[in-house]
């Protein structure tokens, strides 16, 4: 994050544009919203601007910007709040963000980012909510348009709502003490009924409401969500699995879960890692599981996160187990699994009529040095094989299947890091994928399609053209 976003107080505070033409104009208007009084530098001003400098009980100074101007009408550069250089010179607007830095007074330079100590984003204005959109300066055209979808799908009646929400906020602080549960208590209230009833204006009936929640309110019992994410990408996420990440107060997550995805759950929220790779587990099942109980006990919401699905090769059934001999209540939001994410973004079917007619989820996990896996079943022609962590055990996995009988030429992909920026897929056969990993410098995770579905992948790869 290159920038800090704030939200200021200008009521009655003094403020300074420099530049009196359209541009001055347009954040004036910004200004003046906000209760700001103007000050204008420049030797011509706008009608309107003008009127709006008259309007906030301001001043126009007459001049061409220079630093003896403010002495010759008693005015210090360090009184202003902010200065905004609206000037169509640019020497002007870097003499303004030089002066300014020296008295550490907030200073824009309109489209000139590097003269800018603060933005002016594009706004939302749902008074007294207030949304903005910005892009430090590098595309405002962007954000305007980031703005105009997002207008037309907040409500207008938000403003309303926010309104409501502050005359009702130290009677519900001093009811519920504790800052967790309030925020439980206000996202059950913004759910319920009462929404809508503030948007079409009956505040008797919302102020019912809210009374009858605060007098019925209780400690609210603590909840698990075993979310899958899905292979990596964060597009791939499902709506509810978005939601529930956003209201958990504990997000309890593993090493295949994309930083991406991490970033879109609540900001507050704790977050423990609990990662395993191969040898190397962070925290092992019975803690997670233990973990999983504990937070819940306490009342938390918290969101179990997985890559891909949590009940393909998740352990997500052990958990849940846990958790229902705990008495904990809990959810499950499935993910796009690994095997469909990784084929899908590599540009090879699982299943092709002309190919494949059936598809087998397989893990490739060694025990005792050597993969256990029903071979005689999986030596079939018309079948795609998918392996699961099969990465280290790949050249023995690849061995016995010709050992059983499936020729050597049998096409083989692998797929490493799925979805994600950094996706690279390696086709090969039975007899020489092996030795592909050291050679293209595969590492995990990665995952295995076998079968003749990888020769489509030439013809329909459509992720590495975009």
């Amino acid at each position: 994050m290159d920038i800090f976003p704030i939200s200021l107080k200008l009521q009655q505070q003094p403020c300074l544009i420099v530049g009196g033409g359209r541009i001055a104009y347009r954040k004036a208007v910004l200004l003046a919203k906000a209760g700001a009084q103007l000050t204008v530098c420049s030797p011509e001003i706008e009608d309107d601007l003008l009127s709006l400098v008259n309007q906030t009980q301001g001043q126009y100074l007459n001049s061409v910007y220079h630093e003896s101007v403010y002495q010759e009408n008693a005015i210090a550069l360090r009184q202003f709040r902010l200065v905004i250089a609206a000037t169509n010179d640019k020497a002007v607007n870097q003499a303004v963000f030089e002066a300014c830095e020296a008295e550490n007074v907030l200073v824009n330079s309109v489209d000139d980012p590097p003269h800018c100590r603060f933005m002016v984003p594009a706004i939302i204005d749902r008074s007294p909510l207030v949304i903005s959109v910005a892009s430090n300066g590098t595309s405002p055209v962007l954000s305007r348009q980031i703005r105009t979808q997002l207008e037309s799908s907040i409500p207008h009646g938000m403003g309303k709502l926010a309104e409501f929400s502050g005359q009702w906020r130290a009677a519900v602080k001093a009811k519920i003490v504790n800052p967790d549960e309030r925020r439980i208590f206000w996202e059950d209230l913004y759910a319920s009924p009462l929404k809508e009833q503030v948007f079409n204006d009956n505040l008797t009936e919302a102020n019912r409401l809210i009374e009858q929640a605060l007098l019925e309110w209780k400690q609210p019992k603590g909840e698990v969500y075993l979310v899958g994410a899905g292979p990596g990408d964060p597009e791939l996420l499902t709506l509810k699995a978005l939601r529930l990440m956003q209201q958990a107060d504990v997000v309890i997550y593993d090493r295949l879960v994309s930083q991406p995805i991490m970033d879109l759950c609540r900001r507050d929220a704790e977050k423990i890692y609990v990662g395993k790779a191969r040898s190397n587990h962070a925290v092992p099942q019975e803690g997670i599981n233990a973990l999983l109980v504990k937070y819940a006990s306490e009342g938390k919401r918290v969101c179990r996160l997985k890559g891909g699905d949590p009940f393909i090769f998740g352990r997500g059934g052990e958990e849940i187990q846990e958790l229902f001999a705990a008495g904990v209540a809990f959810q499950v939001v499935p993910g796009i699994t690994a095997a469909s994410g990784c084929s899908a973004y590599a540009g090879i079917p699982l299943t092709h009529r002309d190919y494949a007619q059936s598809v087998r989820f397989l893990t490739g996990h060694l025990k005792e040095g050597s993969p256990e896996l029903p071979w005689n079943e999986l030596v079939y022609q018309n079948q795609t094989l998918v392996l699961y962590m099969g990465l280290v055990g790949l050249e023995k996995i690849c061995e016995k299947l010709i050992a059983y009988g499936q020729r050597p030429d049998m096409p083989v992909a692998l797929v490493s890091k799925g979805t994600t920026p950094e996706q690279k897929v390696v086709v090969g056969t039975l007899a020489d994928i092996a030795s592909k990993v050291s050679e293209y410098q595969i590492q995990a995770p990665t995952l295995t399609i076998i079968g003749d579905v990888v020769s489509l992948r030439e013809q329909l790869q459509w992720h590495e053209r975009g």
